[in-house]
């Protein structure tokens, strides 16, 4: 027995109102495509209907293409198949829109003759963000419809615009008050007594930019994108979509889509929005429920604790924040409404947001404050004893129902635990500096982390629009570990001949945003020092070891903070430093070394060999649940290019 189609058309008053049906997003399946085909020739023959609308049913119009058929060999209809049809129907089609309208969906809704959205609706073409480009039409409509800038930013960046935006720029005729699809039932009615309507791939370009217009928009996404080839193709397709001929402008746009397609960029780009989606599995099959995070604590006010408090209110949680004194205290608050101001800046939210989220902050000394958070997060000093101190006088004040949570960056959140009655309520919560801004939560699973604690670090990274990972407890957790480990590779390099300048340049080439020597400054070199040594007296004597960053952090060399680090920082950029290379050559020479030249191919090989390598014994070791989501906290987290799947990813 054959399933009931996903389309459904009914006829009132001679409009039709077509209904896509299928939950949860609308997604333009196989069943959905047929359906749509189906719906516009039953509209076409049936000469009492004057116009029709297209609506969805549940809470979003088309979001996109059935994720389901990700990397699968397509089935007929095709989708500008059914968008030609749309276009080309014998009556005006106007879509109504509300939720999202993304991907296929928006490309969808150009087909139609008029669009109306809900005051909520959200409207983009994301396809770059999947290592393609919009295949059924989008680059060669969307720049008929709004201005050419508008529509390359939209196409080449991926990002939805709000309904207010939309209308502006001529994406959507009307915003609806109420109801959507009866304000675009009275739209198709004025539009039936025009006559057939004229299909948008037929509109003439209002202007076509020049050549210099491409080439510096090219050259900008090239700086942009470090490698990634899906933004250079899109912006190549809209470029040929204003110059050819419509027909001949479709059928290279498809071309295109095809061939990127079967990428291995658009596999790569596939692999990481599965695996973001499936991160922290075994905590989200705990049956256990997360405690409240309306009001949450949170000790220590430097950089990190303010970060992480900032998030909080971003997330709309209340935070009584604690220092050691006064000063402190107004030091944290003062850092924590500059932040919030620097959101504003750049358009996150909206400046008459800023006060009324100061309002939900307490800064305090005193611990009994947080009598009544029933999540505490930990953000003080890299010092075992100075964090057990901390936790020690949370018990005291906090009942035994309160979670708390350490944001250490390598201690032993065991050893943390270990101090209090009540281990089962500790666990990790690993953020990413700047926290408010970075999506990546890495929740370390303590031996003793019970499912409440566990399933409150899943409910905050919900909250705060982070992506989880379960990461066990070792010294660096996951990403801090393998970062380790190939920063400690990097200094070898310099010490067999390379330099920092050269090993960053080849990290940019192959697509991060900076190189390790880049990270390490603007991180503080003094964060791993006290790492190196506290591990000093259990490091075996036949391991290798490169003194050169503890000579640096020495003579007071710490990073960005200092104004001189790897790089020198009088300028305000990172200048590479006579200093530092004097330091390299001497370790060189102390090692017995003959320098020799890296190529940025060899200098990449090294890297992503001992990536992987550790990488598969914190695998083998159980520290992280998946090879997946190893890639995930070495994309969110530490800047390995999305576009190349994640060290751990190949096909």
């Amino acid at each position: 027995m054959s399933l009931p189609s996903p389309v459904s058309t009914a006829v009132v008053d001679g409009i039709a109102r077509i209904t896509i049906d299928n939950p949860p997003v609308n997604a333009l399946s196989q069943a959905v495509r047929e359906g749509l085909l189906k719906a516009i020739s039953q509209v076409n023959e049936d000469v009492s209907v004057r116009a029709a609308v297209l609506t969805c049913a549940g809470r979003t119009f088309v979001s996109g293409a059935d994720i389901k058929e990700f990397g699968r060999p397509p089935q007929p209809p095709f989708l500008p198949e059914v968008i030609a049809a749309v276009e080309g129907a014998r009556i005006p089609i106007v879509a109504a829109l509300h939720g999202t309208a993304l991907g296929g969906g928006l490309e969808l809704a150009l087909a139609c003759h008029g669009r109306v959205a809900a005051a909520s609706t959200r409207l983009g073409l994301p396809e770059v963000s999947l290592g393609i480009l919009p295949g059924a039409g989008g680059t060669v409509r969307l720049p008929r419809l709004v201005p050419v800038e508008r529509a390359v930013d939209m196409i080449t960046g991926g990002k939805p615009v709000n309904a207010d935006t939309a209308l502006e720029i001529g994406l959507v005729d009307v915003i609806a008050e109420e109801d959507p699809a009866r304000e675009a039932e009275i739209l198709a009615s004025a539009l039936a007594t025009r006559g057939k309507p004229e299909p948008l791939i037929k509109r003439q370009v209002p202007r076509r930019p020049d050549a210099g217009f491409w080439e510096k928009t090219e050259a900008d996404l090239r700086r942009k994108a470090r490698g990634q080839q899906s933004p250079i193709e899109a912006l190549a397709a809209i470029r040929e979509g204003l110059e050819l001929p419509p027909n001949e402008a479709l059928a290279r746009e498809r071309e295109r889509f095809l061939r990127l397609q079967g990428s291995f960029e658009a596999a790569a780009l596939r692999h990481v929005f599965f695996a973001e989606r499936n991160t922290a599995a075994s905590i989200r099959s705990l049956d256990a429920q997360p405690v409240d995070l309306a009001h949450v604590g949170v000790v220590g006010g430097g950089t990190m604790g303010a970060g992480i408090a900032t998030a909080l209110l971003l997330g709309a949680s209340s935070v009584t924040l604690i220092e050691r004194d006064i000063s402190a205290t107004e030091a944290a608050r003062k850092r924590i409404s500059e932040t919030l101001a620097a959101s504003a800046q750049r358009g996150a939210i909206a400046p008459s947001a800023i006060e009324p989220m100061l309002a939900h902050l307490t800064t305090t000394t005193d611990y009994a404050a947080l009598g009544t958070c029933s999540l505490i997060i930990e953000a003080v000093f890299e010092d075992l004893a100075v964090k057990a101190e901390v936790f020690n006088r949370l018990e005291e004040v906090v009942p035994p129902s309160t979670v708390l949570a350490t944001n250490t960056s390598y201690l032993d959140v065991d050893e943390i635990a270990a101090g209090i009655r009540h281990p089962e309520r500790v666990v990790g919560l690993h953020f990413f500096s700047p926290a408010h801004v970075m999506k990546l939560l890495e929740i370390v699973r303590g031996k003793a982390s019970g499912p409440v604690a566990l399933t409150t670090g899943l409910a905050l990274a919900k909250r705060l629009k982070k992506i989880p990972v379960v990461a066990g407890v070792c010294d660096g957790f996951i990403g801090n570990r393998i970062m380790s480990a190939y920063r400690r590779d990097c200094e070898f390099m310099l010490e067999e001949g390379a330099l920092p300048q050269g090993i960053d340049a080849a990290m940019r080439q192959f697509g991060f945003a900076m190189g390790i020597f880049e990270v390490q400054d603007l991180s503080g070199l003094d964060i791993a020092w006290a790492m190196r040594k506290r591990r000093a007296a259990t490091r075996p004597p036949e391991e290798r070891y490169s003194r050169i960053s503890d000579r640096l952090c020495e003579v007071g060399r710490l990073g960005r903070k200092t104004g001189a680090g790897f790089y020198d920082y009088s300028s305000g950029k990172p200048v590479p430093s006579a200093l530092v290379e004097q330091v390299i050559l001497e370790e060189s020479a102390a090692r017995g070394f003959e320098r020799r030249s890296f190529t940025p191919d060899e200098i990449m090989a090294r890297i992503l060999k001992v990536m992987r390598a550790e990488g598969g014994a914190i695998l083998a070791e159980g520290i992280a649940e998946s090879a997946a989501d190893i890639d995930v906290v070495m994309i969110t987290g530490y800047g390995f290019p999305r576009h190349k799947g994640g060290p751990m990813f190949s096909i």
